[in-house]
């Protein structure tokens, strides 16, 4: 097109008998913008200075235009300033374009400026800018400056909101989940006589459908109908959506029946209506609507065969599934990733592992991109069925696939070790972990600690080896995992090595009350009652306060051996810092006085 428009260019005089003026050099130059032709554009500017044209507002409006598909945010900011400083006044459009820029790059702040500017330059914003920016707002989901981006609009008494206003205010309050609020822009349009379009509607259903308000939804679908707004395929398929997760089936296919009558299915439709049918257990009903999509001249999506097979494995047509992955094969149909991880995920947890093995095949032959996912289910599903050799080999073929292992992959690898005893192979699966950069999550610990604290005595300086590589890794201490360590080391018994851990904590200055409750609660379930007694004197030089939690740990575990004399004084120190007791704290003592006297 720029081609032709430049040939035109170039012959107007021998064919109109007329010399180009600024206007075609205008269209000409955004010719070039338009097809991204950026060096064309650019040179082809120069030239006005050769032909002796003097550019306009609308020259520097389609440079600006070029400067913003470039993104070239700060030469077009500086284009303005410089059109202000030789006298050119920038109208809406340029200030349109470039509002527009910050949006795309989410920088709201500057659009708002470039927006007051033009007030303040007396270059009235129209409902375009207006328009911009709220939306902008909503695709960022700050609904609140959105609105009051609305507000302003309706104040002033120049520019009004259109159509176009109404439908970005509906729909981003909806995608922000402000139903009732959208619902009541709806009826401030109606109120002011504004036709509402199809987008409209399609909005408003789609949001309150999302939002499960499925009789609000059906009332605007019915308004539609009645002012003679014919449905698109997109609003239909909101509509369905939404039946189909209200679990109303038999409206659901009355609407179905409509939309085919009405030729408003499209494969999005089947997607979604198959989908809708797996959830609410429909399957044969699914599985109809599946043989009539495969007589249709649609072609079958790979999205489709993963909903296909997720709702048939889900619903436990484990066999059926494989044959629907089979026949894609055989077709030589896209599938995608989810459809193959539904399958393995399925026949893992039925104990069908060799099936699942052949299925990763399957997806690795046909080119589909192995993932974590797959590799994850069935690792998992040979280590839970103490399958561990060929867990592993699996887990060291993900790397030769160009899959690498991640947290959950580990995590899944050390618990099989630990199920099976094989602390060492464990240990050096997390050792590997942390030479990778992974950094261990809660479960990491949670299971290996587990492990470790059900194994023999000397397991756990392993444990505690562990914690301290954490740290020399350089992975910031997280207060919550450590509290876990120290946790399942005390129920085991192993009070020493979660001492250990405990000062460890506190060198690091990671150390908070739940930390020394922990370890304070078992000290006293051994009878170290003196060495809780230090841990309790910890509590303060820490900066910390005793709770409520501390105080019943306390008197539990000084009634626990009969010292309750020392744990009335703990309750008169609780109500001297305001700590009140609890049910909890008045069992406590009750059972004990019952049990021991009061003179004890």
């Amino acid at each position: 097109m720029p081609d032709q428009a430049l040939k035109l260019f170039q012959n107007m005089f021998r064919v109109f008998r007329c010399r180009p003026g600024i206007r075609s050099f205008n269209t000409l130059l955004n010719a070039f913008a338009e097809s991204h032709q950026w060096d064309r554009a650019e040179k082809f500017f120069a030239y006005f200075e050769t032909a002796g044209v003097e550019p306009n507002v609308q020259t520097y409006n389609v440079l600006m235009k070029v400067l913003c598909k470039k993104g070239e945010f700060l030469k077009a900011k500086k284009l303005v300033t410089w059109m202000w400083s030789v006298g050119m006044k920038p109208d809406k459009f340029t200030y349109g374009t470039l509002i527009n820029l910050f949006v795309k790059i989410h920088d709201l702040n500057s659009a708002l400026e470039v927006f007051d500017e033009m007030s303040e330059r007396g270059v009235e914003p129209d409902v375009a800018c207006y328009n911009i920016i709220i939306d902008g707002f909503f695709k960022i989901g700050d609904f609140v400056k959105g609105k009051v981006m609305w507000e302003r609009l309706l104040r002033v008494e120049t520019v009004f909101p259109s159509v176009v206003s109404y439908n970005i205010m509906i729909s981003g309050l909806c995608k922000c989940g402000r139903f009732k609020e959208s619902l009541e822009i709806w009826e401030r349009m109606k109120m002011n006589d504004w036709k509402h379009d199809v987008f409209t509607y399609s909005a408003l259903i789609h949001g309150l459908c999302e939002g499960g308000d499925l009789d609000g939804a059906k009332r605007v679908y019915e308004e539609m109908v009645l002012r003679g707004v014919k449905a698109d395929v997109v609003t239909c398929n909101a509509m369905l959506n939404g039946l189909c997760k209200a679990g109303k089936v038999d409206e659901s296919f009355e609407l179905w029946e409509e939309m085919g009558k009405c030729g408003s299915r499209n494969v999005v439709s089947y997607n979604v209506f198959l989908k809708g049918l797996f959830e609410n257990g429909k399957v044969d009903e699914a599985i109809n609507v599946w043989e009539v999509l495969r007589e249709m001249d649609y072609d079958v999506e790979s999205t489709t065969y993963g909903i296909l097979v997720h709702g048939l494995c889900k619903n436990e047509y484990v066999t059926k599934a494989l044959r629907v992955l089979e026949g894609a094969d055989d077709r030589g149909d896209d599938v995608d990733a989810f459809a193959y991880s539904s399958m393995i995920n399925c026949l893992c947890r039925e104990g069908r592992l060799d099936e699942a093995a052949k299925v990763l095949n399957l997806m690795d032959k046909r080119g589909c991109k192995l993932n974590a996912h797959v590799y994850n289910a069935l690792i998992d599903g040979f280590m839970k069925h103490n399958k561990v050799g060929t867990a592993i080999q699996v887990f060291r073929e993900m790397s030769t696939k160009g899959c690498s292992p991640n947290v959950v992959t580990y995590n899944i690898v050390i618990n099989g070790f630990c199920r099976a005893e094989r602390f060492p192979e464990a240990y050096h699966c997390v050792e590997e972990m942390l030479e990778k950069g992974w950094k261990p999550d809660i479960i990491t610990y949670s299971t290996l600690i587990d492990g470790l604290c059900q194994g023999k005595m000397n397991e756990n300086d392993t444990a505690l080896r562990l914690c301290y590589q954490f740290l020399a890794k350089g992975f910031k201490p997280d207060i919550t995992m450590h509290n876990t360590v120290i946790h399942r080391l005390c129920s085991s018994g192993k009070v020493q090595y979660a001492l250990q851990l405990y000062w460890m904590m506190r060198k690091r200055n990671c150390a908070n009350l739940v930390t020394h409750n922990t370890i304070m609660e078992g000290f006293y379930k051994i009878g170290d009652c003196e060495k809780a007694s230090k841990i309790w004197a910890q509590i303060p030089e820490d900066g910390l306060k005793p709770d409520i939690i501390s105080y019943n740990i306390t008197l539990n575990g000084l009634c626990t051996w009969g010292r309750v004399a020392d744990a009335v004084k703990f309750l008169n120190d609780a109500l001297a810092h305001d700590v009140m007791p609890t049910v909890i704290t008045w069992n406590i003592l009750v059972r004990a006085v019952v049990f021991y006297g009061e003179s004890t």
